[in-house]
């Protein structure tokens, strides 16, 4: 038996860049990071005992012989790019799927790297990354951007670029004290509801010819956010983090409703500088930049809202349990 743990993200800056279809023609740039709320899955070989072969747990239970039964989609082409056969998989999180925070992509970067795992494979994080790119845009055709799958395997406040020729995954230099401070300025709200992120980002994708301009200087403002957090004012970061969210905005109708924008401009009144939906947008989570001591106004004007406390995480996707022996 074996268990993975993957992180969840955060995605500061630079949103958008990371789809191909923009990154190979112009280049392409996010700041992220990794927080410690993760993806657990749980692995073991079936004992030949059962008249089923595998069984996969999340909000349901599959059971099956062959991977062509399977309904997960990431499940069924995860088992045929690397056929397993007599294996029980189980999935269990910290926060809720479809919620901006990249828990498709750190599903897809656990079970790969479990499958292998299982087989007394190791692949090093860049590998894994590929393959779950691979696996979620490829085999699963499913649209979106590359950037969760080598947030989740790499883990780390990091600068990622993309091209046609690869992927390059910098980690930002803070001192412990300078990454606290940041961390301590950000909070994570709960909307209240969910989304499903394929459809808005297939709708960013029809778009991109239209909105280049906001995707050229959305990545430009990744160096300049990049700069604050390494010798600048901390409360530019929540600025700049308001005007990114205004041009992602304009990305796709999709990305935000009225009661998004309610919510955003409330807590602007109350002591925030900025912030953003996390991921494609439609729901989920917002990231909120607001200095320390705003936070109490903040929370109690949201007081029927959700805050999750959260902190930075630098070790990305491991395995945390490993016994091979049933």
């Amino acid at each position: 038996m074996l268990i993975t743990r993957t992180p969840f993200r955060m995605s500061f800056f630079g949103g958008g860049t990371d789809y191909e279809e923009y990154f190979s023609k112009f280049g392409g740039c996010v700041l992220s990071t990794t927080i410690d709320k993760y993806c657990y899955l749980s692995m073991r070989n079936m004992p030949a005992f059962f008249e089923y072969k595998n069984q996969f747990t999340y909000s349901k239970i599959e059971r099956f012989n062959s991977p062509d039964e399977v309904i997960h989609p990431l499940v069924r082409n995860a088992l045929k790019f690397i056929p397993s056969d007599r294996i029980q998989i189980a999935y269990d999180a910290d926060l809720p799927a479809c919620s901006g925070l990249g828990s498709s992509s750190a599903f897809a970067v656990g079970l790969l790297q479990g499958l292998h795992a299982m087989k007394n494979e190791h692949p090093d994080k860049m590998n894994l990354a590929k393959e779950a790119i691979h696996l979620e845009r490829v085999l699963c055709n499913e649209a979106g951007g590359v950037q969760d799958q080598l947030a989740a395997a790499f883990g780390g406040l990091n600068k990622i670029e993309f091209n046609q020729n690869g992927y390059l995954v910098t980690p930002l230099k803070l001192s412990e004290e300078r990454k606290k401070l940041f961390q301590n300025n950000l909070l994570l709200l709960f909307t209240g509801f969910t989304h499903l992120s394929f459809e808005i980002a297939q709708d960013q994708k029809n778009n991109l010819p239209a909105t280049l301009p906001q995707l050229h200087e959305m990545k430009a403002m990744v160096s300049h956010a990049e700069k604050i957090l390494l010798e600048g004012n901390l409360d530019d970061f929540g600025s700049l983090l308001h005007h990114t969210w205004q041009l992602k905005r304009t990305l796709s109708k999709k990305i935000t409703n009225s009661e998004i924008d309610r919510i955003y401009e409330k807590a602007i009144k109350n002591g925030a500088l900025g912030g953003k939906l996390l991921g494609a947008g439609g729901g989920g989570f917002m990231l909120l930049y607001a200095p320390e001591e705003n936070h109490e106004k903040l929370k109690k004007a949201f007081d029927d809202f959700k805050f999750v406390p959260f902190s930075f995480e630098d070790s990305g996707t491991k395995i945390i349990y490993e016994n091979q022996k049933i």
